[in-house]
């Protein structure tokens, strides 16, 4: 009987994210090539911090097979687990000789990136730790080694999948996987594929220069029962967060005239897979997505504004949808073969806010879109950051939201077009791009921040994950949820409901609701406005309160008090 471990190091790709608390559909995937090809096997899976946590390291050593996932082809940043550095390699596999060791993911077909403003790191160095580099698609791979008797001979290594049904079986036998994870089951989401290639690779004007996603060719649509019966897997297996993230643009799913440099949406097809979502997982807690094109959004509003109405319907409230914006300069638009012009962005982002701005039952906007921007691209210049803000102050002027303004530095990727170009723009304005990124941080993000959560705001499901200081940071479950900071230290690994204080430039402060005035701590209270130290200690120096009367007699202002019972509880009442 063999024994193969799946050691999940994290991956994050322009249309993939498996960083807790995502998981992504490689190792669920390659668990299901496995079963396929070999019922007999053993799978055991952990994930990178599990070992650095030195609670897996064992399970590996004993096993005959690691397959390793890992690689960023975007960066990012992340609260609940880190991805894979090259550098942790050496030492844990060098101790390891006896298994058969296995490198697949962006880190396998690129190499490792770490940082934005910085190629992908070559494999070079480490490629001799590997028995094998799958470059292909890893399910597909794998299952043929397997069926070859665990041998290479006459394998190919790049070998992709013929089609989508290919590797919806995999997903659905290898779903039990994720109860393995050790944020499983209230903890964990599951990123779903609906298709996997963009139709930019084939259309006339071609791929964005920087993007990964033209190597995975021509548009491959999963069939919309494959979809439903892989989530009906997950869900019965105990999973209730899902998001529809890994494709470039769910307005385009199952699209029409793939061929052309803008497809043509299919509102039915949408239906037909969300409605379906919802009826073998009605009690799921996040269905969200990821990616839209605002070109498919601006160029056909009829359509679209009726696949957003089937988003809300049957989506789950706080739901983002990305928009990959990268420069509202058109010499920068032109010479990277961008997707859109700064009017077709606005347009997708008033016909986000006209459908999607309404408050859900979280606490949060239903459906908003978010906005990508990319620094070091092909004929910026400092000109690029002047219009790039001035793109995002008529956003701000015009009354609409954004739930996430993104600025990063372009990492190039092997095969790209920028990555074969000369490089000089990649760190040429990084000082400029500091400055606009500080401008846009005090400008922008926190008046947006202010009207897309106003004061007061109460937002249900906040999950609290992590303790700095003596504060407890936690977030909603879903895609590209708000960093909440709530004073004081609670319990990690509940939900609890807050109501929102304060901001930071894309954070806010928010404190426990409804707040037990006669057990809270000075620090929680502080956080109300209008509070502060000194009306903080008096609070404390009058407790218990029976009765609202007695809490407004120890505040020396009525309207602070006022303010104060709006959060605020006495015991049982």
């Amino acid at each position: 009987m063999v024994k193969i471990t799946i050691l999940d190091g994290y991956v994050d790709e322009p249309t993939c994210l498996g960083v807790p608390p995502y998981i992504s559909p490689y190792p669920r995937y390659i668990a299901g090539a496995i079963i396929d090809a070999d019922p007999h096997a053993t799978i055991s899976y952990t994930t990178i911090d599990q070992v650095r946590n030195s609670k897996s390291k064992d399970a590996l050593s004993k096993s005959d097979i690691i397959i390793i996932i890992a690689g960023n082809s975007v960066p990012g940043r992340y609260l609940s687990g880190f991805p894979l550095s090259p550098k942790e390699l050496p030492p844990l596999l060098n101790s390891m000789p006896h298994p058969f060791k296995i490198l697949c993911g962006p880190a396998a077909k690129y190499g490792f990136g770490m940082q934005g403003g910085k190629k992908t790191k070559s494999i070079t160095s480490i490629e001799n730790l590997f028995d094998a580099l799958i470059k292909g698609d890893p399910e597909i791979v794998i299952h043929e080694f397997i069926k070859n008797g665990y041998k290479l001979d006459g394998i190919s290594l790049s070998t992709k999948r013929e089609n989508a049904q290919k590797s919806g079986k995999f997903a659905i036998k290898g779903s039990n996987i994720v109860s393995l994870h050790p944020l499983f089951p209230d903890f964990l989401i599951a990123e779903i594929e609906t298709y996997r290639g963009c139709h930019r690779s084939i259309s006339i004007n071609g791929s964005c220069s920087f993007c990964s996603e033209f190597d995975k060719g021509a548009p491959d649509f999963r069939p919309i029962n494959d979809i439903i019966y892989e989530i009906k897997a997950l869900y019965d297996c105990g999973i209730k967060h899902f998001r529809l993230g890994n494709q470039p643009c769910i307005f385009s799913y199952m699209a029409k005239d793939m061929n052309d440099d803008c497809p043509t949406p299919n509102p039915d097809a949408i239906l037909k897979l969300f409605k379906g979502i919802r009826t073998i997982a009605p009690n799921l807690k996040t269905l969200h997505i990821d990616n839209a094109n605002p070109m498919v959004l601006a160029r056909f509003p009829k359509e679209c504004r009726e696949i957003a109405k089937t988003i809300v319907k049957y989506h789950t409230s706080g739901d983002v949808a990305a928009i990959g914006m990268e420069s509202a300069d058109p010499i920068v638009i032109k010479k990277n073969n961008l997707k859109a012009s700064p009017d077709e962005v606005l347009s997708a982002i008033r016909l986000l806010n006209e459908v999607g701005s309404k408050r859900g039952a979280n606490g949060m906007p239903e459906l908003l879109p978010g906005l990508n921007f990319i620094s070091g691209l092909i004929g910026e210049s400092k000109n690029t950051f002047k219009l790039n803000y001035n793109f995002l102050k008529t956003v701000l002027d015009e009354g609409l939201m954004l739930r996430r303004i993104n600025l990063r530095q372009v990492m190039p990727i092997q095969y790209t077009s920028l990555f074969k170009t000369e490089s000089k723009f990649i760190n040429k304005h990084r000082y400029e791009f500091q400055k606009f990124k500080k401008l846009i941080r005090e400008t922008i993000d926190q008046p947006m921040l202010k009207r897309v959560i106003p004061e007061g705001t109460v937002l249900k499901s906040v999950l609290m994950e992590k303790h700095d200081g003596n504060t407890t940071f936690g977030r909603q479950m879903g895609t590209y949820p708000i960093l909440i900071g709530v004073p004081g230290k609670f319990p990690l690994h509940q939900f609890i409901t807050v109501k929102v204080t304060d901001y930071g430039y894309r954070s806010i402060t928010a404190v426990p609701y409804p707040l037990d005035i006669n057990t809270a701590n000075r620090d929680t209270i502080e956080a109300i406005s209008g509070i502060g130290k000194k009306r903080a200690i008096r609070i404390l120096a009058n407790r218990p309160f029976k009765n609202e009367n007695e809490i407004l007699e120890a505040i020396d202002d009525k309207l602070v008090g006022l303010k104060l019972l709006e959060f605020c509880k006495i015991g049982d009442l």
